[in-house]
């Protein structure tokens, strides 16, 4: 079973965790990623483009000169596109770029994301991130302290105020939920950080800690 070192905010190495093998030992399928990424990219396209066909632009209406006798080309209207201020031929017009994608395929390309990640060691976990309030120089810190640098995913738990405004002014830093997390974001960061918190949400354990906490207490004999 794969496994991963925590660390605290200062670096220094409390221990080691087990990850699931389902998720971060999954086999790297690179064209499905691929086409995940691709398709997310066509879906934030707007398509509102517009061109006008020589139908659509204004003028035209007669025919410029006669047919014959003027020794020049034959046209039948200003607005043709070979003219200039004409309509567009084969233009574009407003469309969806949106692409299909099943649920199956985006599990899997995550999967395939999470599990490169690990292997090829950009991905880290921190216990847990406790500020006292907003400050830059503390979320400065924990990067340094990781060695961090480049481009920076950090995944939280849950919105978190301190936490998320501490890290705001680092351009380089991207937060995200484990609800929310994208192949493109893992793929695209240098560094992935998790927290504790985060990857207990990930692979279910909170869930299961949950569960097992609401469970009622057996009567003693």
């Amino acid at each position: 079973m794969a496994t991963v070192e925590v660390r605290d905010v200062r670096g220094e190495v409390l221990g080691e965790r087990e990850l699931p093998a389902e998720l971060f030992e999954a086999p790297v399928n690179v064209p499905v990623m691929h086409q995940v990424v691709s398709a997310g990219a066509a879906a934030q396209r707007a398509g509102t483009h517009s061109t006008k066909t020589r139908a659509e632009v204004s003028g035209g209406g007669r025919k410029p000169w006669r047919q014959k006798g003027t020794g020049r080309a034959r046209h039948g209207s200003i607005r043709s596109p070979i003219w200039s201020g004409g309509g567009i031929a084969h233009g574009p017009k407003p469309r969806s770029y949106d692409q299909r994608v099943n649920r199956k395929m985006k599990r899997a390309a995550l999967r395939s994301a999470l599990s490169d990640a690990l292997s090829s060691g950009k991905l880290a976990v921190v216990e847990g991130l406790a500020f006292e309030g907003p400050r830059t120089k503390d979320a400065a810190a924990v990067l340094e302290a990781f060695g961090f640098d480049g481009l920076v995913l950090l995944v939280i738990a849950a919105p978190d105020e301190y936490v998320e405004k501490s890290f705001r002014n680092l351009p380089q830093v991207k937060i995200d939920y484990p609800g929310n997390l994208s192949t493109y974001d893992l793929l695209y960061a240098d560094r992935v950080l998790f927290t504790s918190g985060a990857l207990d949400a990930m692979t279910g354990e909170a869930e299961t800690a949950s569960q097992a906490s609401e469970a009622p207490e057996e009567p003693e004999s």
